[in-house]
């Protein structure tokens, strides 16, 4: 499970038309068009006793709608990934993340990390797996994705795939400037 933005439909088919783009070594997978996210905190396994505690979780966030920028494909070899990513996070989707991963933490069976363990989000959304070695660099036509709300999803693999069931979205509507 894991709170994300989940793009619109434009949104959504710019990346699919990045992804398209990829000249991707054999054995990779390019990722379905409906399974892009820009995860903000990933929580693992959650019990269904839960979810409540969550769902309250994300309906008290107040954080600022935004704009982010992605404007370069990347190879992670780490991972064996190539991901669209963005040059720069908005200061507000790094602290709706903070904030996420804190408040969550009590309900999940990941272990209760200091915030300073937890790495900086990188906004980003992946593209392709299993990529063994890095595709030819290629420019990306930017993709600008215009935040309005974030969700609570549920992951489920089945075979290789992932299968993902939004179970709840938030506006992300709060001028925090205006604070």
């Amino acid at each position: 499970m894991f709170f994300a933005l989940w793009p619109d439909e434009g949104t959504r088919h710019r990346f699919e038309a990045a992804a398209a783009k990829l000249r991707l070594s054999a054995g990779a997978r390019t990722i379905p068009a409906q399974n892009y996210h820009l995860t903000l905190a990933f929580l693992g396994e959650v019990e269904d006793s839960q979810l409540s505690a969550l769902r309250e979780i994300g309906r008290a966030q107040r954080s600022g709608a935004c704009s982010i920028e992605f404007d370069t494909c990347e190879y992670w070899h780490e991972p064996r990934v190539v991901v669209a990513a963005a040059r720069e996070t908005p200061a507000a989707l790094e602290e709706l993340s903070l904030r996420l991963h804190r408040e969550s933490a009590p309900c999940i069976a990941l272990p209760n990390r200091q915030d300073t363990d937890r790495p900086s989000l990188r906004a980003h959304v992946t593209l392709a797996r299993k990529v063994a070695q890095a595709p030819v660099r290629q420019e990306m036509s930017r993709v600008l994705w215009n935040a309005s709300s974030f969700t609570l999803v549920r992951s489920e693999t089945h075979s290789a795939r992932s299968a993902y069931t939004v179970l709840d979205t938030w506006p992300l509507l709060y001028d925090a400037s205006a604070s």
